[in-house]
Order: C-alpha cells, then sequence, then structure tokens
C-alpha cells in the first residue's frame, strides 16, 4: 500500500540521517502516478514561474509554498541539486525546477495544491 511505502521510504531516510543527507528521492502514488513528497510524505510541488535553478518565491509565497529546504551538508545526486536563493538559505531542486510544499496539504498524501492558480504543479519523476 502507500501507507507501506511511505513508512519504508521514510525509515531508510532515517537510517541514512546519521551522514550529510543526499537527495530527497522520496515517491508516492496518486490517480496521476508517481508524485516526488518529502521525507514526512508530504506532497512536493514547482512553480511555472521560477527559473532553471531560481525560486521566484519568496515572502507572502513562501509563507504558503515552504520550500524544501536543504543544508550546507546535503549532498546533489542524480536529478536533484541544492541552489542558494535570494536570502541566502538553500532549497532542493529536481531537475532544476524548486521545490515546495503547500501550507493546506494537512496530511501525507495530500495534493491540495495541485494545480493552484494554474502554475502550481505536483513533482513527478
Amino acid at each position: 500500500t502507500i501507507m507501506n511505502r511511505l513508512l519504508t521510504s521514510a525509515f531508510a531516510l532515517i537510517l541514512a540521517a546519521g551522514s550529510a543527507l543526499a537527495a530527497p528521492t522520496m515517491t508516492a502514488e496518486n490517480a496521476g502516478g508517481a508524485m516526488l513528497t518529502n521525507a514526512d510524505g508530504m506532497t512536493l510541488y514547482t512553480f511555472d514561474k521560477d527559473a532553471e535553478g531560481v525560486s521566484n518565491c519568496a515572502g507572502e509565497c513562501a509563507a504558503i509554498w515552504p520550500m524544501l529546504a536543504a543544508t550546507a551538508d546535503d549532498k546533489a545526486e542524480g536529478d536533484y541539486a541544492v541552489i542558494d536563493r535570494a536570502d541566502g538559505t538553500k532549497q532542493w531542486t529536481y531537475k532544476g525546477k524548486p521545490l515546495y510544499t503547500f501550507a493546506k496539504d494537512a496530511a501525507a498524501g495530500d495534493v491540495m495544491g495541485d494545480g493552484v492558480k494554474g502554475v502550481w504543479h505536483i513533482a513527478r519523476p
């Protein structure tokens, strides 16, 4: 089931937490197919107004769409990379697209942010 896969993935991430974190390769499934999630199983999204490797979501936008934060110790891997945001923080990207969660998603698997204002979309592998 989806919950079993999420729990297995979360357990694997916890085991790896002793060293520098690698890229967030968590995935789940919904009616549209595979989707990227954070370590808590929350859906990740992309923003059409971002440029390649550059986040254009700050201020009020960032309060509604929290970034998938990275640390200086996180290591890019495969299609995942870490970018420096204008405010000096670090953010994960997938294939150059910055990744975000959505404040209105309350539980793992929620996808309330998909299609918001026609510019927010579920991040898919």
